[in-house]
């Protein structure tokens, strides 16, 4: 059974881990990596394949730094031509990048089977580029994997029960990763000690969504977090995109919130096992965060994981200085139940799996 897998960006590096590590116990399948080089820097793609077990790709398409038509439309052509050669029996894909969008454009026109991993999810704004992204591929999918409840009850608000698509729920894979590589990043990462953060309080930031990375809201983000460095020290480990428009503006950052470069897995997981809160506008680590038992401010004003509001483990927030500095306090004061078991016990990646090889008739 051959199965194609692209990838692209960060956060579909540590699901395909999971993955990929399931994989490689069924000696039936071959898994064939397409990166297509969205993430370029190599604290955000190369590191994650060295520290996670991820198998190197068998194709680095080196697409990056380019405009959302231009990138998908290259990525498109150049993936079809692998396709073609490979022939196999899944394509799969992750979340909602211009890659997953590319791959599952590509497979559709050549009657590719498609599996779709995170599917269901909606932020209900077609401004969102990631949100155009999952709504199409899971609609030309073939299999559609699911997490959560919302993401179910989202798929079936769309029509998904009238049309050819397999819908399956399992777990979800940042279970799987968080519980699997938490027991070894305290001995394989020294961040925490290299930034002298030993037995000190602060707090995690992560920026980089399209609809924060601009001038106006960066500048709102930054009078609200410099308020909030006075009370706590905030580390940054701070995306390309990002650190360009902090830098053309000149946007003023407090000297208690340390800019850091992009980190591996591994140190990010020791920033947010150590930290005291987090605020970040990321999907992956809004549910990192609750696994390693952390409150977060999210900076958004919906997010797809909405069990996560719904159940005070984070906030939202308008984008609006003194609103962010009004929920970074509610949520600094919020004590929920951790015990509450959200997204599984860390078998999704099990469950995929055995879902594929039924779906397309192999056995073990």
């Amino acid at each position: 059974m051959k199965i194609v897998t692209i990838l692209g960006a960060r956060p579909q590096f540590i699901k395909a881990a999971a993955v990929s590590r399931e994989l490689l116990k069924h000696k039936n399948i071959q898994e064939i990596i397409i990166h297509t080089g969205q993430h370029y820097d190599k604290n955000m793609s190369d590191i994650f394949f060295d520290q996670m077990e991820i198998p190197k790709p068998h194709y680095n398409l080196d697409i990056n730094g380019l405009s959302h038509g231009a990138m998908t439309g290259q990525m498109i052509e150049r993936i079809e031509k692998i396709l073609i050669e490979i022939n196999p029996d899944i394509v799969l894909l992750y979340g909602d990048t211009n890659s997953t969008l590319a791959g599952a454009l590509t497979a559709r026109k050549l009657n590719l089977k498609i599996a779709h991993i995170e599917g269901g999810l909606r932020n209900f704004d077609l401004t969102i580029p990631e949100d155009v992204n999952r709504i199409l591929t899971d609609r030309i999918s073939d299999i559609i994997f699911y997490s959560t409840d919302t993401a179910k009850r989202n798929l079936d608000a769309e029509g998904f029960s009238n049309f050819p698509v397999l819908l399956q729920k399992t777990g979800d894979l940042m279970a799987d990763t968080v519980l699997y590589y938490s027991k070894i990043a305290s001995t394989a990462s020294t961040i925490i000690k290299d930034l002298t953060l030993l037995n000190t309080s602060y707090i995690l930031l992560t920026v980089h969504r399209s609809g924060n990375v601009n001038e106006e809201s960066l500048r709102s983000i930054f009078k609200a977090l410099n308020e909030i460095a006075r009370d706590y020290k905030i580390i940054f480990p701070c995306h390309p995109n990002t650190k360009e428009v902090l830098k053309r503006t000149g946007i003023s950052i407090a000297n208690n919130i340390s800019l850091i470069e992009p980190v591996g897995y591994f140190d990010m997981l020791q920033l947010l096992q150590n930290a005291t809160y987090v605020i970040s506008d990321s999907g992956g680590l809004q549910r990192e965060a609750y696994l390693l038992q952390k409150n977060t401010l999210l900076l958004m004003e919906y997010t797809p994981w909405e069990e996560l509001v719904e159940n005070n483990f984070s906030v939202l927030t308008k984008i609006v200085a003194e609103e962010i500095l009004d929920n970074f306090y509610r949520m600094a004061n919020l004590k929920p139940s951790y015990t509450l078991n959200l997204y599984g016990n860390g078998d999704a990646a099990a469950q995929i799996v055995n879902t594929l090889l039924a779906y397309r008739g192999f056995d073990d």
